[in-house]
Parts: C-alpha cells; sequence; structure tokens
C-alpha cells in the first residue's frame, strides 16, 4: 500500500507522478510551491512512503518546506538520475517524474545530504563577496581600457588610488570624463558594498569558535575557514577525514574495464567554491607563507617533484582532510605533526587527533 512520489520542479509547474505497487495511479501538475505539494500529496498519496526530487535552484527549499510539512521527502544527485531518465522515448516533464517515482520505488538512486538555511546563508554571503569583487576588477580593467585608447594610461594601483589616478588623468578631458566617470562612480559602489559584505563575513568568523580554530591553520583565512564550515556542516555528516577530499572533488578519478586501469584528472565533483578557496589556500602556503609545518615541507617536496600546480591541488585535498579532521576533534593545528619522515602528514595529524 506504500505510494512513491517522483517531482519534476521547474520555476513554473512541478509536475507529479505516484506510484503503487508497480504502477502508476496518477499524475498531474501543481506551482512550484511545496506548501501547494504538500496539499496536493495529502490528497492524492495518503501512504506515501518517499517523495523523491532532483537536486536544483529549489531543491533547498522544497527539501525544509516539505519536511516541515512532514512529508518523507528526499533529493537525489541529478547527474545519478539523468542515465535513468534518458531511458525514457520521449523527454517531458511528465516522463521525468515518473522516472523519478520509478527510482523512489526501486529504491535505486542515492540521496545527496541538503544543506540547512543558515549553511545557505554563509555560502551565498560568500558567493556574492566574491561576485562583486570580481565586477569590480572587471569594471576597473575596462576603465584601463578605454583611457588607453586616447592616451591616458592608468599607473598601477587599487583602491582609492586607482580612483584618484583617473580622476587625474581626467581633469583636461571633459568628453571623455562623462564616458568614463560613470563606470568609476560603479566601481566605487561596488567597491562599498563588497567592503560592507566583507565585514559582515569577519564579523561572523569572530563569532564562531570553528572558524576562528580553521583559521590557524596557515594560508586559510576567514573567507574559506567560513566557506568550509559552512559547506560541512557537521563532521559526523562524513565516515572519515578522508572522504571530504573526494567529496570535494579533488581526488583523481579512475578508469578501469579489463585491463585497462588508470588514473586521470581530479573529478571536479562537488562544491566548486570549496574546491576553488581551498586551491588559493594551498597556493599561499607553497608561495607566501613561511611557516616551518610538516605541512608546508611536504608541498614542497612534491612542488619539486611534480610542480606547482600538482602541489597545490595535493595539497588543497590535505587541508581538506585536516580541517576536518580538526572540526571532528576540536584541536587547533598541530604545525609539528608528521615530522617524521616516513610519516604522512596529515596521516600522523588525523592519528594523532583521533587518540
Amino acid at each position: 500500500m506504500e505510494q512513491y512520489i517522483g517531482l519534476d520542479v521547474s520555476m513554473k509547474e512541478t509536475a507529479i507522478a505516484i506510484r503503487q505497487d508497480g504502477r502508476r495511479i496518477w499524475r498531474g501538475k501543481c506551482a512550484s510551491d511545496p506548501h501547494l505539494l504538500a496539499e496536493v500529496i495529502r490528497k492524492r498519496a495518503p501512504h506515501v512512503h518517499r517523495v523523491v526530487f532532483e537536486t536544483g535552484p529549489l531543491s533547498v527549499w522544497f527539501y525544509h518546506t516539505l519536511t516541515t510539512e512532514g512529508i518523507p521527502a528526499g533529493c537525489i544527485d541529478a547527474r545519478h538520475a539523468k542515465a535513468a531518465l534518458d531511458m525514457a522515448p520521449n523527454k517531458t516533464d511528465a516522463n521525468d517524474a515518473d522516472g523519478l517515482a520509478h527510482l523512489a520505488e526501486a529504491g535505486f538512486y542515492r540521496e545527496v545530504r541538503v544543506k540547512g538555511f543558515d549553511s545557505m546563508l554563509i555560502r551565498t554571503l560568500v558567493n556574492v563577496r566574491r561576485q562583486l569583487l570580481k565586477m569590480r576588477m572587471q569594471i576597473s580593467n575596462q576603465i584601463r581600457g578605454v583611457m588607453k585608447t586616447f592616451g591616458l594610461v592608468v599607473p598601477k594601483g587599487a583602491g582609492s588610488v586607482f580612483e584618484r589616478n583617473v580622476r587625474t588623468l581626467l581633469e583636461d578631458e571633459e568628453k571623455l570624463a562623462h564616458i568614463v566617470l560613470p563606470m568609476l562612480q560603479a566601481w566605487r559602489d561596488i567597491r562599498v558594498r563588497a567592503a560592507e559584505l566583507n565585514s559582515h563575513l569577519v564579523a561572523l568568523a569572530r563569532e564562531d569558535q570553528r572558524c576562528r580554530q580553521l583559521m590557524s591553520v596557515p594560508g586559510v583565512g576567514t573567507v574559506t575557514a567560513t566557506a568550509f564550515v559552512a559547506a560541512v556542516e557537521d563532521p559526523a555528516n562524513f565516515k572519515n577525514s578522508r572522504s571530504v577530499g573526494a567529496w570535494i572533488g579533488l581526488t583523481p578519478r579512475r578508469y578501469q574495464s579489463g585491463e585497462v586501469d588508470y588514473e586521470g584528472h581530479i573529478s571536479r565533483r562537488g562544491d566548486n567554491q570549496m574546491r576553488h578557496l581551498l586551491f588559493e589556500a594551498a597556493a599561499v602556503i607553497l608561495n607566501r607563507t613561511r611557516d616551518t609545518s610538516s605541512l608546508r615541507t611536504w608541498a614542497l617536496e612534491l612542488k619539486e617533484r611534480l610542480g606547482f600546480k600538482r602541489a597545490a591541488v595535493a595539497l588543497a585535498r590535505k587541508l581538506a582532510v585536516v580541517m576536518h579532521s580538526m572540526l571532528k576533534t576540536g584541536e587547533l593545528f598541530d604545525p609539528r605533526a608528521g615530522r617524521s619522515p616516513q610519516a604522512d602528514p596529515v596521516d600522523a595529524f588525523c592519528d594523532h587527533a583521533s587518540s
């Protein structure tokens, strides 16, 4: 008597398919509002056992709202569902919903963890700040390019120095100033807003003990620590610290078939933003910091053998493992861990932390 429901979610409407005892018993459409969907589900499927939908821009809202409404909702990776949904002869929303319901009934899917609203707010803050910084850089480059066309080369400088140099060069260029100054004003406004978001992010990091703990790692700053805490949420979400590197997409892909067996580039699956931040932290450790931790010593040796990029990727994965272990144990970073030349520094740190 158990009923299984698949939802194909779009921005305006959501296709619904209900299956029971191996056959579809009802399908229809509803506005993409989880409260309305909950009412339809309670009316059409009073014995619902599982409701599944794919990851997407509305998945966080749908998951938490349906769960609050008492609906047993589950979110599955869109890439995992694609292979099954592509078997349908026609690609329609109704067929996709029916395929998702079939997956729910067969149990042939892997549910993904949906982040909480608090974690998503922090993630959104980091994303918006990063986007504003990117826009600021693009506008400044545009200003330099426009002025260069008319023989006005803006000297090197950032922030208020850049603005002062631009205004000085435009003093005797009234016609050009009418074009460039609006862009300069937009650049200035974006710079102010980015600074406000940065101050907010720093304040959040200061109030969170976990962020302060992760910032004890050389090369890990406010943004990386805050984003990592928001991404991991609870260290218990991972079976062990090593799985964090694979979850972020920093482990090599493997292809094995018959006599063919090789490892390729990293998978690049999971959180793109977190992967980029960890790579940046690894680059800082390799190029800027002067600490004497065994982690940096190991990375420098790897850099000599494999080059900077491969060493930075490997170090980024190590950082993910170490930072998860720190969150799990509540300990600060120990630069002396793994002093033995035979020991992997991350493995030594994890063994030390778990003992």
